[in-house]
């Protein structure tokens, strides 16, 4: 399907992290572009100060009348999971004659005749995305990337190439996206349960990555974390290689330290690949994100910058410049008094890495999670892990489950996950909040969650400045 047919692009879901990148595309080349989300946010708003039209009502009468009466062949709808197919403007577009399309469709004839680099994993694929980025970008290597957080360093989830052909893109899993992209170079960060109400099993998501990586290119490059137990098979003519923190790996980390609360390590090579520029270890290389997870996100966007060419001099100085991402291990306070960090971690494994990796950076200080659960059905597949994981801090608050696209689950709440932790807890609404840390003496300060969360970092900091 060419595109470059279309006038108009209407985004149901607009607000979302993957579709505002969208919007953004469209919006950079020329197109009308519009759409509806349940709420505003500070994203939406600078969706709208960059010139694309939003409303927050389910409701027909507010599409634009350009938008209702465009030709079909002039008019892509793109929707997302979130929405409901009863939304009366999913409906209304059905009836006109419209098919409205999924955001990884779209996503899928975008990378289509473009240097495709995907990264997948149920954790770590916007970190490892967003430093290969800034890595190629620094290294005058031009590349447009779709992102599932905004970059610190671009101030964006959208980074437009100025020329070139290179797109990297985030390969989601959920709803089996991934499968709408044929990538030249594909990374596998993570495979660890997650979406059940979309997998049967354990196996059924190992299938899903076994089909997307099948899908890598003739002469592609596959990279795969080596703590992965899934068999894939090696892109034909192309190469199939592992990395690891801590085990053993073509490519690994070592020489693992804390420097003035950044972690340090070097990047050594088992083997060297044919025609690669990554004859000799990259030495003390210095990261603000801490924990063993990022130390592998940071190792498989080296692995790839090194295989597009990238001098191991100039990774290792544009990682030293990286600003980091939005609500990813984001610390907005740090005193002697206290210190404040918000991050993205909404499965229990997530959770698990990110306060263990609070508790070694800070030592010895009493560490407070706020944790907003995100989803009725992950809440409940996995309720015993939060707990394990959560009980890790020294107090917990939960706040009431962040519903999404779902609706709720009989007994499946936060008051029943707080009631399988073993630490000192409570539950509370979003409101509540500020004024029950009002009367906490807290040391670290730790928000997770997936969902409205953010909206809390603000008043947070309003309260201890």
């Amino acid at each position: 399907m060419n595109l470059e047919i279309y006038k108009h692009i209407y985004l149901l879901g607009v607000g979302g992290i993957g579709m505002s990148a969208l919007a953004r595309y469209f919006n950079a080349h020329g197109k009308k572009v519009s759409g509806y989300d349940k709420s505003k946010t500070l994203l939406t708003e600078k969706l709208e100060k960059e010139g694309i039209v939003i409303h927050y009502k389910d409701d027909v009468g507010q599409i634009k009348k350009e938008v209702k009466e465009a030709r079909l062949t002039e008019l892509l709808v793109i929707y997302t999971p979130a929405i409901d197919e009863k939304n009366s403007e999913f409906l209304f577009f059905k009836e006109k004659g419209v098919i409205p399309l999924k955001r990884s469709q779209v996503l899928g004839m975008i990378t289509c005749q473009s240097f495709t680099i995907a990264i997948a994993g149920t954790h770590g694929k916007t970190t490892t995305a967003t430093l290969l980025t800034h890595i190629l970008k620094n290294s005058q290597i031009d590349c447009t990337a779709f992102l599932g957080g905004v970059s610190k360093d671009f101030d964006s989830n959208l980074v437009l190439a100025q020329t070139g052909n290179i797109v990297i893109v985030e390969a989601d899993e959920y709803d089996r996206s991934f499968h709408h992209l044929y990538p030249d170079v594909a990374v596998i960060t993570s495979i660890d349960e997650d979406h059940l109400d979309i997998y049967e099993d354990k196996k059924s998501l190992e299938t899903a990555f076994q089909k997307f990586a099948s899908q890598v290119k003739q002469k592609g490059f596959l990279l795969v974390q080596a703590g992965v137990n899934t068999e894939f098979e090696k892109p034909e003519d192309g190469e199939r290689m592992s990395y690891s923190a801590t085990k053993k790996a073509d490519y690994y980390a070592s020489n693992i330290g804390i420097r003035n609360n950044k972690t340090k390590f070097d990047i050594g090579v088992l083997d060297i690949l044919p025609g690669m520029a990554y004859e000799k270890k990259i030495s003390n290389l210095l990261i603000d994100i801490p924990g063993k997870h990022n130390i592998e996100n940071v190792l498989a966007a080296s692995v790839v910058a090194c295989f597009m060419g990238v001098s191991c001099e100039n990774v290792n100085n544009a990682i030293s410049s990286f600003k980091g991402i939005k609500r990813r291990f984001e610390i907005h306070l740090q005193s002697e008094r206290m210190t404040f960090i918000d991050d993205y971690a909404h499965h229990p494994k997530e959770v698990k890495m990110t306060i263990k990796a609070v508790k070694k950076l800070y030592k010895g200080k009493k560490i407070m999670v706020v944790f907003q659960p995100h989803l009725f059905s992950r809440t409940q597949d996995f309720a015993d892990e939060f707990a394990e994981s959560l009980s890790l801090a020294d107090e917990l608050i939960l706040l009431e489950i962040y519903p999404a696209r779902e609706k709720p689950i009989d007994g499946v709440t936060s008051k029943m996950l707080s009631q399988k932790c073993t630490i000192k807890n409570e539950v509370c609404s979003k409101e509540e909040l500020i004024s029950i840390l009002q009367n906490k003496d807290i040391e670290v300060l730790l928000t997770l969650g997936a969902g409205d969360i953010s909206t809390l970092v603000e008043p947070i900091k309003a309260l201890y400045n």
